[in-house]
């Protein structure tokens, strides 16, 4: 078995030796196996790594976006030809099926990247306004702290506006998942990227990811994770009041009005529900059918989630994976368990491993129909592969239904056509909603609604988070008016 370890951070473009022993256990969640160790990083450390960004900062910030541009095209170059490494590694940490790791883990922040390069080719830098000159400048240093599903996207997210936009950063990877940040940074390296731009510093969010989020230095924190880690990261924030980022959970619905095609829509919703085994914030995983035809539903998911094939990821015949750590394992044969208890039906999956797999932190794909509203499996992020199918009475108490969460993340709407959807999708208080299965769209905004965050990635809105706007007001000609008369005034006094 390849040792994966990484006994270092990564800081000013070279590994750089810990401040303290401890380390973490990286744990291949389909064997149990050890896969290898990484620095369980201290505040001593992240210090360092923003020391060491504000020093980059002043002359990173002042090339040119043709400049930025090569590097960040460069980079993808280099990830398309790493490719196949970066999709192994994914597979071995997260639990990811391979077919899933190479399509999806790095070919979507792949696209992520070079959509930036593309940005970058026309941004406006400037523009004028009457007598003043708008500026859009870096922000500065950004600490950017990522979760476990999507190591690579996650940090894309982040990662390629903030270069694009001439900031700094200073990474903390999950502690579960940091192997393909060290990956991403040697690929930096080799594009150019001048050393302090973008750093690494392994360890846990009450230690690291506390550090980054107080540090008077840094200057925008973006983070990814649960609402719960959210708060936590706000709090700490705000004691030296920067600039946030914050996209977290969701429970996601996916309304199925009655002219919908019925068997497309319940279908595609167990697929999207299931992807990445369920651990994706993105989730639908609450279906709002007519309550008429729950039985209907109830068949055709059920025949859905039989198509599920779980097992060893590195084979190509594998479409669900485990789940990424014990804890999360545990956390959802909990909510099976307490869902089965109550009155909604079972009616694919239920406890325990898949049958034949012994090992592994493997979830069976599991549809509840007939689950109420109010329960708690269908108002908490369960983050398995598990379905919630609930009943209305008519399309508008399915939007009822639909809103009635804590959270605002993402949906899906089904009708006849677009136009007869568009109604309910402006009701729905969620930041992204996909009509009719609608295929992702990595450059358009990302983001939530109520406890699911606020900012937006991806795209122009994704870039633009990451810079500050300066007002330069011109003396040039006297344009009359309110401005004239405050020039007038300042002169006088």
């Amino acid at each position: 078995m390849t040792n994966h370890s990484r006994r270092y951070h990564w800081i000013d473009g070279k590994p750089y030796t810990p401040s303290g022993g401890e380390t973490i256990d990286l744990i291949n969640p389909s064997t149990e196996q050890l896969l290898g160790q990484v620095p369980a990083g201290t505040a001593a450390d992240v210090d360092r790594a923003v020391a060491v960004a504000v020093g980059a900062f002043a002359d990173w910030s002042t090339t040119s976006p043709q400049q930025r541009a090569e590097i960040l095209a460069r980079a993808a170059e280099g990830m398309q030809r790493q490719g196949k490494e970066l999709a192994e590694v994914i597979t071995a940490e997260v639990g990811a099926p391979a077919k899933i790791s190479l399509s999806a883990q790095v070919g979507f922040p792949l696209n992520v990247l070079r959509s930036h390069v593309d940005i970058l080719r026309d941004f406006a830098w400037s523009e004028t306004i009457a007598n003043s000159l708008v500026l859009k400048e870096p922000v500065g240093v950004v600490g950017a702290i990522s979760p476990w599903n999507f190591p690579i996207q996650l940090v894309m997210a982040k990662l390629a506006p903030a270069l694009a936009a001439g900031c700094t950063v200073v990474l903390k990877p999950s502690e579960y998942t940091p192997l393909t940040a060290y990956l991403l940074a040697e690929i930096f390296q080799e594009a150019g990227l001048p050393d302090g731009v973008f750093n690494i510093v392994c360890g846990t969010g009450p230690v690291v990811g506390e550090a980054i989020s107080r540090h008077p230095l840094v200057n925008m924190v973006s983070m990814t994770g649960s609402t719960r880690a959210g708060r936590q990261v706000f709090a700490a924030a705000s004691t030296t009041v920067k600039r946030m980022h914050l996209e977290l959970g969701g429970k996601s619905a996916s309304l199925v009005l009655p002219d919908a095609d019925f068997d497309k829509a319940v279908r595609t919703t167990i697929d999207q529900a299931f992807f990445n085994s369920g651990q994706a914030c993105l989730a639908w995983s609450r279906m709002l059918v007519p309550q008429e035809r729950m039985a209907e539903a109830a068949e055709i998911a059920a025949s859905q989630a039989a198509l599920y094939r779980s097992g060893d990821p590195t084979s190509s015949e594998t479409d669900l994976g485990p789940q990424q750590n014990k804890a999360c394992f545990d956390r959802v044969q909990e909510y099976i368990g307490e869902a089965m208890a109550s009155d909604a039906t079972l009616v694919a999956g239920g406890p325990g491993r898949p049958d034949g797999i012994d090992r592994g932190w493997f979830v069976r794909p599991t549809v509840f129909a007939d689950v109420r509203p109010g329960d708690r499996i269908a108002q908490e992020e369960v983050f398995g592969p598990v379905m919630s199918i609930i009943g209305y009475r008519d399309p508008q108490e399915g939007v009822a239904i639909a809103n009635d969460s804590i959270f605002g993340l993402h949906g899906a709407v089904w009708a006849g056509d677009e136009q007869a959807a568009m109604p309910y999708v402006r009701q729905l208080r969620t930041g992204r909603i996909d009509v009719n299965g609608a295929k992702t769209n990595l450059v358009s905004p990302f983001g939530g609604y109520k406890q699911s965050g606020f900012g937006r990635e991806l795209g122009i809105y994704g870039f633009e988070s990451y810079l500050e706007i300066k007002s330069v007001q011109l003396a040039g000609d006297d344009t009359g008016g309110l401005e004239a008369g405050i020039r007038v005034r300042e002169a006088q006094g």
